[in-house]
């Protein structure tokens, strides 16, 4: 969040400038700003506030973002994301319960389940 009696201020507008050039010397296009404030990039958005008619990011803020960016594509990230642990868990606990409730063995039940890779 942004603290306004802390960080250094910058309209939305000028945040191009504050930001390198891209390799073929131009700057970051204003509406990839407002992607960024909108939508996000890989789950990291960049922070904003408005005051009176404007909208403002920070220095600081631009920072975090870019902290954020550059954890989210770090290699120590894991491949599988606990979201998809934890659904694959779920998938596991009612397969086991439909098999209970058909009368099946549950290891048969878990052997037939379409998406499991065979190892062959």
């Amino acid at each position: 969040m942004i603290d306004i009696s802390t960080e250094h201020l910058i309209p939305i507008g000028e945040v191009p400038k504050h930001l390198p050039a891209r390799h073929s010397g131009k700057h970051i296009h204003i509406s990839a700003v407002y992607r960024w404030l909108l939508r996000g990039i890989r789950g990291a958005h960049l922070e904003s506030i408005r005051i009176g008619g404007t909208s403002y990011t920070s220095t600081e803020a631009l920072q975090r973002f870019a902290d954020q960016l550059s954890h989210a594509c770090s290699p120590s990230t894991p491949t599988q994301n606990s979201s998809t642990t934890q659904r694959r868990s779920q998938i596991e606990r009612a397969t086991r319960q439909l098999a209970v409730l058909l009368g099946q063995s549950v290891s048969g039940a878990l052997a037939r389940e379409p998406f499991r890779k065979s190892r062959t």
